[in-house]
């Protein structure tokens, strides 16, 4: 068992990778009486294109990864696994991300019992023709409600005129038509691609003994068999480094429009901790420039351009990275205007030195809290992970962020040219 050490946020990690690949690591939070759990796979909507070792490559219909994460709860003697973990006094969920799928469980009582469960279910997949035909409609029913649903719609709207080939483009649920094309041999070949444990991580954080979990998952593994697998092989089509489309619109009925904007990174270069490190800058540059305490977002919501739906993001990868900023507004076009003659007004006067002090130890302030919650250090652990980061350096990046460092992120990201705008509004309008 190995031990990991951040002094510097007064917190431990133990770590282990098992024979079979499974890495395991606990983070033991003395006085907690909550533990959550995650077992986390690295595979997401955007792996539909991949081969194992010298194998052929195989693509697949979008959308399976989700398809295959509402199959897992499939119990082969009919258990309901929701109702298994209820009674064990859990509360039990899963997601699926653009790179990753989530298993987790929430409990204060019984975490062996509960741990034993969650790594059973999802290494025990149930696939048949008759449930993959039953679960189609199901999840068609899903998709056409996101369909009706204006903020799912102006989100994605947004990655369609972001990206030409990259399969983020593509609703993570996939489309009715690709859904009808997925069967039970499929689910199978996916599922011992993405989900052999050299390709999981199991997370556990709260108040647990480390090497007590690490024990009892061994002995778990220790009854299963896994043959060795090739690394995984995941093919994109090249991105080109233009947007799509500048602008999309959609009808669909809403009190009020919504407007957002994104600005796509082109070339995406950086890895592990440098992508880490920007990722950091950017989400504090656009709390210094649009966060709620922001001189900007005050003045846009008191001229009622904004409401409280307005926020922000920064997401990035190896294959990707984009900001997303907007919410609902009586009138997009004037949003629109006063965020692009604020970005232009920044980037000649740079970014205000005290604001920038002021709002980097809140998000230092922020960060520190984070690590009271269970449910976030999961979250948040298990996404770096899989992107070769360790959410643990975030706190030294922020310290070690200069005014100089925020300036040149301004200047590298905000480029007009890479700029596109999704906005949903009623057909009245």
């Amino acid at each position: 068992m190995e031990t990991l050490s951040y002094p510097h946020v007064e917190e431990t990690l133990y770590r282990e990778i098992l024979d079979n690949g499974l890495e395991i690591i606990v983070l033991p939070k003395a006085g907690f009486q909550k533990t959550y759990a995650t077992f986390a796979t690295k595979y997401g909507s955007i792996d539909n294109h991949f081969a194992v070792g010298d194998q052929e490559p195989v693509k697949v219909p979008d959308g399976i990864a989700h398809f295959l994460e509402h199959k897992m709860f499939e119990e082969p003697d009919g258990m309901d696994v929701f109702a298994k973990f209820s009674k064990q006094g859990a509360a039990a969920n899963a997601y699926t991300s653009f790179d990753r799928t989530v298993y987790l469980f929430s409990a204060t009582e019984n975490i062996d019992e509960n741990l034993t469960t969650l790594i059973d279910f999802v290494q025990t997949p149930h696939f048949t023709e008759q449930n993959v035909e039953k679960e189609k409609g199901i999840i068609a029913q899903e998709i056409n409600m996101y369909n009706d649903n204006a903020d799912w719609r102006v989100y994605y709207g947004l990655f369609e005129a972001l990206y030409q080939k990259h399969p983020i483009s593509i609703d993570i649920a996939g489309t009715v038509e690709s859904i009808y094309q997925i069967d039970k041999d499929m689910l199978y070949s996916c599922y011992n691609t993405f989900y052999h444990p050299s390709n999981m991580l199991l997370f556990v954080v709260g108040g647990v003994d480390a090497a007590h979990i690490i024990e009892l998952v061994k002995n778990n593994q220790a009854s299963k068999n896994f043959e060795p697998q090739g690394e995984i092989k995941r093919f994109f089509e090249e991105e080109p480094d233009q947007i799509r489309k500048a602008r999309v619109e959609k009808k669909l009925q809403v009190s009020l429009p919504k407007c957002m904007l994104g600005f796509k990174e082109p070339a995406v270069s950086k890895t592990g901790e440098e992508l880490l490190r920007q990722e950091v800058t950017t989400k504090l540059l656009f709390d210094i420039m649009f966060g709620s305490s922001s001189p900007f977002y005050q003045s846009l919501y008191d001229q009622q351009l904004i409401f409280d739906s307005f926020g922000h993001e920064y997401n990035c990868s190896e294959q990707y990275a984009f900001s997303i900023l907007g919410g609902d507004t009586p009138n997009p076009d004037a949003l629109v205007e006063r965020i692009r003659n604020y970005i232009s007004e920044t980037l000649q006067s740079g970014i205000d030195a005290e604001r920038f002090e002021r709002v980097k130890r809140k998000k230092i302030g922020n960060y520190l809290r984070m690590l009271n919650s269970p449910e976030s250090i999961a979250t948040e652990f298990t996404r770096y992970r899989f992107r070769n980061c360790d959410m643990f350096n975030v706190l030294k990046y922020y310290e070690e962020s200069t005014l100089e460092d925020v300036n040149t992120r301004l200047k590298e990201h905000f480029d007009f040219n890479q700029l596109a705008i999704s906005i949903v509004e009623s057909p009245s309008t």
